[in-house]
């Protein structure tokens, strides 16, 4: 059965095409088709997607589909943190994740409930550096397109956000992994206290793992 391949960036360049055919046994699978490409995709991370739908190296293909392999986009980098003094924006920290990759998108909000106000402060550049470490290590860990984060200090109202979680990947599971990692990780090693009703909130001892 006869396969199409297309083919961008650096993967075109090696091709020499922006598209090649193959001739592939019935029941083959993506990865089948990834191996009979030869050098053009070796030591380069890909995303594959079958039709414009992504989809992993057990994928099953059919003749007459349309095989689309997707190298690692430019944009800058991955990691978007901050530190706000006012609202968060889940909308904005949505768009810094957008990657062409990724078909999944999950987003954690941390909101005050409870009580009418609770009140952050933080050793900023500290925790900048320390919130940047645990989002490159879960996109490196999970596969992540990108991930942002980013915690307010002061004055944070009853329903308002504390902190935000973005993070984008090619499947979901990778995706809530990567989620949750960051935000287990920042409550454990990020030096950010929180004061409720007058009195610092107990937590426990910040560690450098």
């Amino acid at each position: 059965m006869k396969v199409r391949v297309r083919l961008f960036a650096q993967l075109r360049e090696r091709a020499g095409s922006g598209s090649v055919e193959l001739e592939l046994p019935e029941g083959a699978l993506v990865r089948d088709a990834i191996a009979a490409m030869g050098p053009v995709a070796e030591g380069l991370p890909v995303v594959m997607a079958i039709n414009r739908e992504y989809a992993d190296e057990s994928a099953v293909l059919s003749a007459g589909d349309e095989l689309a392999l997707i190298p690692p986009v430019s944009g800058g980098s991955s990691v978007h943190v901050a530190v706000r003094h006012g609202s968060l924006s889940l909308d904005e920290l949505c768009r810094l994740v957008r990657d062409p990759r990724a078909g999944a998108v999950v987003t954690f909000s941390g909101v005050t409930r409870d009580v009418p106000m609770l009140d952050y402060e933080a050793y900023e550049e500290m925790a900048l550096t320390s919130m940047r470490t645990i989002a490159e290590a879960a996109v490196e860990r999970h596969g992540l397109c990108a991930a942002a984060v980013e915690h307010r200090v002061g004055v944070v109202p009853l329903s308002e956000a504390s902190i935000l979680i973005a993070v984008s990947a090619p499947h979901r599971g990778e995706a809530f992994a990567g989620g949750r990692e960051i935000i287990d990780e920042i409550k454990l090693h990020t030096p950010i206290w929180k004061k409720e009703e007058g009195k610092w909130v107990e937590g426990s001892i910040p560690t450098s793992g």
